[in-house]
């Protein structure tokens, strides 16, 4: 029988701080902290909450005011989420990234009128890809 993956952090007594996240990203914390380095290299923030309607906490990664990413920890890796309006989708999809990735987005659904670009980050070779859909974000108005 297969294990469905759920988010974990759902407990909002207890902080997610580099102990917990240790713990609960295994060994994809390395890819974790590397990402933490992207943010800081692009002069954005992250910040935990916990967020009650979703019952997880969550880190919202601001570039100013504005929300570029939101992450959520599952078992061994981080997803990090990049929500592009319709009118910019097109972008994304010429920009130098995997085909994998660019087929993985058209499938998704809608959110609004935004893509959910979502990555798991379990290791750093995600992290290019990642980071030219951040920049791309950033970009946009």
């Amino acid at each position: 029988m297969e294990t469905i993956n759920t988010i974990e952090l759902r407990d909002e007594n207890i902080f997610p701080d580099e102990q917990i996240l240790k713990t609960v990203l295994g060994d994809g914390y390395t890819a974790y902290c590397e990402l933490i380095k992207l943010y800081d290299d692009n002069g954005m923030t992250h910040e935990w909450r916990f967020y009650r309607d979703g019952k997880a906490w969550l880190c919202k990664v601001q570039k100013k005011k504005r929300t570029i990413v939101w992450m959520s920890a599952w078992k061994d890796f981080m997803k990090a989420t990049i929500y592009v309006h319709e009118k910019d989708m097109e972008g994304v999809y010429n920009l130098d990234i995997s085909e994998e990735h660019k087929e993985k987005f058209r499938a998704l659904k809608k959110v609004g009128k935004s893509t959910a670009c979502s990555f798991e980050i379990r290791s750093t070779g995600v992290l290019e890809d990642f980071a030219k859909v951040m920049q791309y974000k950033i970009a946009t108005k």
